[in-house]
């Protein structure tokens, strides 16, 4: 195999086109054999195969750069640069990341787990090198939708402007996740379908180039009517009005052309935009068929395509789509609006019942966020679900548009706490700490998939602001389902388990975590009390000065950030009411970035475990007390 003998880009160097063709198809079979195994983003990767070959092989990694947006599709990019043999820890604890990552290799030179951050990364490190007087090249891969994100029309923008040398490969698939929306999705169709415009391009570039080398105005004018013709045959002409050199498209799956247009575009000055039309799944006619359901991929059966997948209770995810659908039959005002994440999200049975409630705005969270807020205004109930670690991205909308408009938004903020495989880029411990600080914000946790659909119509039924129910990316527990959803009081929290040796506060998952900690415990003759501290604001207020007056130790766990999170909230209070005297030692996410791997085994590296808690129990009662309990 050729595979075997590439151990870097340089090995590359030495190979004919018809050599690269075998490797490109050596390379699917790699893809599919292993990630069959350790699941991870298939299609995606299969897409860009012929692509990330050209690039490697014309130019020269690390010193020219190679920037993904989003990064989910660099594997090849591993394979190519030393990493094949890691493949079988991919997505593992301490194993190879799933994502572009610095300290992995040299040839990584940007991290990205969002999309539409790689044109300002591009025109950064371009400028970065002419200030330097250096001559690499910059060659960003960005989707057709992550250019659909406002960012990346921001470092249009600019690049345009400033006329750097650098490259855009648009890797056109017609998908980000899910099908991609909007006029520029449209667009590009437009360019990847026209192709009249393309023979007449190719025919008056052919007689150019058999007139003589001419100068002056006829050479002007020659380039005007060239302009003109763009005009004529294809409105709108956007990448060359922003300032960029455009060639394609191009067939991203066929090597000597993709070698030419890279080839051509070395000695242009200036921005140059490389259209580059792929098929998602190339190469595997599962992947292919349904590139949706393959983007991101657990271990399946490679003859049969089937997904493995272990039985038990429905996702918090799934459950969250099932009620909203009930609670939408109901009332009419219900809209579900989503940043390119329909299935994600288990919005997809919601849009088959309900397609013209359904707003999938592509990549746009700010977008979205400041839409909502308007629908809300004008009396609509707009379900605003995003993952947590994508809610980042709107921050400054749902403070200033949402927030502080004390509009009527719903957040369902899915994958809240470790996210596992997906790691750093993707945890979602820091949503409490930037939600609940901001005025008028209600931020509430269902320990189980029955509260979850509560909480929902506990927020359907507010009507006082914006309200957020965060959960996380796992299986329920299986608990019985109530057959009518029932609002909770605001604010409460619930006693789930009497005990006086100690209390602990717990959100979500952690409430499992107390229990099997409680039953430590109890064999070593300590009672721990549990409470459901389902609303991390407002808190529940009364409960805190009832637990003040006992005086018992209080440990607040949760899976987020500990600075910022529902422990400091409850710390915040005790100053606040100038409460002193009290114990309270907070168990959650320390001020690192957890890397991939179980959520498990994230748990475990963060101290979120059973043992971690009743060792800390044990640890704070006082030593007479710690003996009488152990008799």
């Amino acid at each position: 195999m050729l595979l075997d003998n590439v151990n870097g880009p340089q090995d590359l160097k030495a190979f004919t086109v018809p050599e690269l063709e075998q490797l490109a198809g050596e390379i699917r079979e790699f893809l599919i054999r292993n990630l069959s195994v350790t699941g991870g983003h298939l299609a995606p990767n299969l897409g860009v195969v012929e692509l990330t070959l050209a690039l490697h092989y014309l130019f020269n990694s690390p010193q020219d750069k190679f920037i993904f947006d989003v990064g989910h599709q660099s594997y090849v990019h591993k394979i190519l640069t030393g990493r094949m043999d890691r493949f079988s820890t991919l997505r593992k604890y301490k194993g190879l990341c799933g994502f572009v990552k610095r300290a992995e290799s040299e040839h990584d030179v940007w991290e990205a787990g969002h999309s539409s951050t790689s044109l300002s990364a591009a025109m950064g490190m371009a400028l970065a090198r002419d200030l330097k007087g250096e001559t690499n090249k910059v060659v960003a891969v960005i989707g057709d939708g992550a250019l659909t994100g406002g960012m990346a029309l921001e470092a249009l923008n600019h690049i345009g402007h400033e006329k750097k040398n650098l490259i855009v490969i648009l890797n056109d698939n017609e998908m980000s996740i899910a099908p991609n929306v909007g006029a520029l999705h449209s667009y590009l169709g437009k360019i990847r379908t026209d192709r009249h415009y393309q023979k007449a391009k190719e025919e008056v570039q052919s007689t150019l180039n058999r007139i003589p080398a001419i100068g002056g105005k006829l050479a002007k004018t020659i380039e005007r009517f060239k302009d003109s013709l763009k005009y004529l045959l294809v409105s709108g002409i956007l990448f060359e009005q922003f300032g960029f050199h455009y060639f394609g498209p191009v067939d991203g799956h066929d090597l000597n052309q993709l070698l030419e247009v890279l080839q051509q575009v070395e000695s242009v000055q200036g921005p140059v935009l490389i259209h580059v039309v792929t098929v998602k799944g190339k190469g595997y006619l599962p992947a292919e068929a349904d590139s949706h359901k393959w983007h991101g991929i657990t271990p399946y059966k490679i003859e049969s395509g089937q997904v493995l997948k272990a039985v038990g209770p429905p996702m918090y995810t799934e459950v969250f789509g099932d009620a909203l659908i009930e609670l939408a039959e109901l009332d009419d005002r219900i809209i579900a609006v989503t940043p390119a994440m329909p299935g994600g999200s288990g919005l997809l049975k919601f849009a088959e019942r309900f397609p013209g409630r359904m707003i999938d705005v592509g990549i746009a969270e700010q977008h979205a966020a400041t839409m909502s807020a308007a629908l809300a205004l004008e009396g609509m109930k707009p379900v605003f679900a995003v993952y947590s670690t994508f809610l980042q991205r709107a921050y400054d909308q749902v403070v200033h548009d949402i927030c502080r408009h004390q509009a009527n938004v719903i957040f369902a903020i899915d994958r809240a706490g470790f996210v596992g495989p997906d790691g750093e880029t993707h945890q979602g411990v820091y949503d409490i700490a930037f939600l609940r600080h901001i005025p008028n914000m209600v931020l509430m946790m269902p320990k189980d998939e029955n509260e979850l659909r509560n909480m929902l119509k506990t927020a359907v039924d507010y009507n006082e602001g914006p309200i957020a129910v965060r959960y996380p990316r796992i299986n329920g527990l299986g608990v019985d389902i109530d057959p009518v959803m029932t609002p909770i009081p605001i604010g409460t929290w619930e006693t789930v388990r009497e005990g006086d040796s100690a209390v602990v506060l717990a959100i979500g998952p952690m409430l499992q975590t107390a229990e099997e900690a409680a039953e430590l415990l109890r064999r070593e003759g300590i009672k721990l009390r549990i409470v459901n501290a389902r609303f991390i604001k407002p808190l529940d207020e009364a409960m805190l000065l009832r637990l003040a007056e006992e005086g018992l130790n209080i440990f607040v766990m949760e899976e987020g950030s500990e600075m910022g999170g529902l422990g400091s909230a409850v710390l915040e209070f005790y100053s606040l009411h100038s409460i002193t005297g009290l114990k309270v030692k907070i168990i959650g996410v320390p001020d690192l970035f957890i890397e991939h791997g179980t959520i498990k085994e994230q748990r475990q590296e963060t101290g979120l475990t059973a043992e971690k808690l009743a060792a800390e129990v044990i640890g704070a009662l006082p030593k007479r007390k710690r003996a009488t309990n152990q008799h």
